[in-house]
């Protein structure tokens, strides 16, 4: 079985109720809502990984204003990583401030739109889990950066 280990920093960006989120096709194909960040590149600081991330997937520049924490998720034979992978990923969750650029959809990579989405409709959109992670992440802010592992989405 083949290992893997990836490690990703995302944001989460919140102003007037609402939170920056990029669309991204799901491994079927439909259309799923994910936050903007992404794959640490080798070498990277995750610091540097996830402004860099939110420029490519938003056209924003952002500050990052803190650390809301840590989540470490562990896919074994799952069809979203392949049957024969045994798919470690490591993530950072961020808090960021939009401080410049402008809204524009990323050409090319791995999302294909970008929108500002009112927080009471999350819910109700095709998302990704680590959306629900890490919004409860910005609104409880645990001191160890970690939520209970009984609350977990």
């Amino acid at each position: 079985m083949q290992r893997k280990l990836r490690v990703a920093a995302y944001a989460v960006c919140v102003r007037d109720e609402q939170i920056l989120l990029a669309r991204s096709p799901g491994p079927d194909g439909t259309p799923e809502w994910v936050l903007p960040g992404g794959g640490m590149d080798h070498g990277e600081d995750p610091y540097d990984t996830v402004r860099r991330e939110v420029a490519e997937e938003t056209g924003y520049r952002i500050e990052v204003t803190g650390l809301l924490g840590v989540d470490s998720l562990r896919l074994v034979g799952h069809p979203r990583v392949g049957r024969r992978t045994d798919h470690h990923g490591l993530r950072l969750v961020y808090a960021g401030e939009v401080v410049g650029g402008e809204l524009r959809y990323e050409v090319g990579g791995s999302t294909d739109l970008a929108a500002w989405q009112d927080l009471s409709v999350v819910p109700d959109l095709n998302r990704v889990p680590l959306i629900d992670i890490a919004l409860r992440l910005w609104r409880e802010r645990p001191a160890n950066g970690r939520l209970a592992a009984g609350d977990l989405p």
